[in-house]
C-alpha cells in the first residue's frame, strides 16, 4: 500500500472498531450515546490510534513475530486513546478553557449539545476508554493480562496530572496570568506546581507544558502499541525516543498552523493562539526558527528508528507527514 492508502485503509479499520465499542443504548442514555458519538465520529486524522497500530506493527517487524496478530492486539487500545483524546477535545473547546465554537470542521459539542452535556461527554469517553482498556483484548494468560494492566499504567499516567490534565493547568495558568498580568512568580514555578500562578512560560517552560499537555499522550500511544505487541524493553526505550521527538514535532507544527493556517483547512478556529496570548513556538522562535525546530525533532526521531531497524516502517511514514501536514 501507499501510504496515503494505509491511512484510509487504518481510519477506517479504527471506525468500525470504535463504532462497535462505543457505549450504546440501552446500557447507557441515548442522549449521552448521540453526543459521545457526535464528537468522536466527526472524523479527524486519527494520529493517536494510527501510531498505536503503526507502533504495533513496528514491534511485530523488529521482533520478527506477525504484523498482522500485533495490530489485532492493539486494536483496543487504538480506540481507547482516541476516545481519551476525543474527550480532551470536547473539554478544552468549552467556554472556561479555550472557548472555541469549531472542531473538526464542525461545531463544537457545546454548541450542539449544551455545556453540561459536552462534559458528561467528556467524562464518558474517558471512563469508556480505561473500561475497554481493561476489557479487550479478552483472555485470561498471564502475558495478555501483563501487557493490558501495563498499558493501563502508562496510559492513566499520560492522562492525569502529570501528563496531559497537567499541561492544560499550565497552559491555562499561563493564559490567565498573560490576560490578568497579576503575576510575578516564575515560569519555573509554575511547571514544578510551586506557585498556583506564574507569569507567562519562557521557552524552556513552553517545551515542559507541551510535554505533558501533547507529548505525553502520543508518547502513550507508542508505548501502547509497542507493549501489546510484546516489545522487548530495549526497542520500548527506543520508540519511546521517536515518540517524544514527533510529540514535539506535532505541537510545533500545530502552533505553525495557527499563524498560517485558514480555518476550513485546519477545521477548527484559527488565529485563536496569538488572540489569546497564548505562548506558542512562533511566538517565542518566529515562524522560521519553528520550522527548524520541527525539522530537528523529526531527524532525531528517524534516528531513533534508524537505531531499531524501522526507517522502512509505517512509523517514519507518520513522522513525515506530521512534520509536513498541513491541516
Amino acid at each position: 500500500m501507499t501510504f496515503a492508502e494505509y491511512l484510509d485503509t487504518r481510519r477506517k479499520q479504527v471506525d468500525a472498531a470504535l463504532e462497535t465499542w462505543l457505549p450504546k443504548p440501552p446500557a447507557c442514555p441515548a442522549v449521552v450515546f448521540e453526543a459521545m458519538r457526535y464528537s468522536l465520529m466527526a472524523g479527524g486524522k486519527r494520529l493517536r490510534p494510527l501510531l498505536v497500530l503503526a507502533a504495533a506493527e513496528g514491534t511485530g517487524q523488529a521482533m520478527g513475530t506477525s504484523e498482522a496478530a500485533a495490530r489485532d492486539a492493539a486494536m483496543p487500545a487504538a480506540c481507547a486513546l482516541e476516545m481519551i483524546h476525543t474527550y480532551s477535545l470536547i473539554h478544552d473547546d468549552l467556554p472556561s478553557m479555550d472557548d472555541d465554537d469549531l472542531r473538526r470542521g464542525r461545531p463544537t459539542s457545546h454548541v450542539v449539545h449544551g455545556e453540561g452535556m459536552a462534559i458528561l461527554a467528556g467524562d464518558g469517553l474517558q471512563a469508556a476508554a480505561f473500561q475497554l482498556l481493561a476489557r479487550e483484548p479478552q483472555g485470561l494468560h498471564p502475558t495478555l493480562m501483563a501487557r493490558k494492566l501495563r498499558v493501563l499504567a502508562i496510559v492513566a499516567e499520560a492522562v492525569g496530572p502529570a501528563g496531559m490534565v497537567g499541561g492544560q493547568a499550565i497552559d491555562l495558568a499561563a493564559v490567565n496570568s498573560h490576560s490578568k498580568s497579576a503575576s510575578s512568580a516564575s515560569s519555573a514555578a509554575l511547571v514544578d506546581g510551586s506557585a498556583s500562578s506564574a507569569a507567562p512560560l519562557d521557552a524552556d517552560g513552553l517545551q515542559a507544558m507541551h510535554a505533558r499537555k501533547t507529548g505525553a499522550l502520543i508518547r502513550a500511544a507508542v508505548a501502547a502499541g509497542a507493549v501489546m505487541a510484546g516489545a522487548d524493553d530495549r526497542l520500548a526505550g527506543t520508540l519511546d525516543t521517536y515518540a517524544a521527538e514527533i510529540g514535539l514535532a506535532f505541537q510545533i507544527v500545530d502552533d505553525i498552523l495557527d499563524v498560517e493556517g485558514a480555518a476550513a483547512t485546519l477545521g477548527k478556529t484559527a488565529g485563536k493562539d496569538e488572540a489569546a496570548g497564548k505562548p506558542t513556538y512562533p511566538a517565542f522562535f518566529g515562524l522560521d526558527r519553528s520550522r527548524t525546530l520541527a525539522a530537528e525533532c523529526h531527524a532525531r526521531a528517524r534516528q531513533a528508528l534508524d537505531s531499531a531497524g524501522l526507517l522502512d516502517s509505517r512509523l517514519d511514514d507518520i513522522a513525515g507527514w506530521i512534520v509536513n501536514r498541513t491541516s
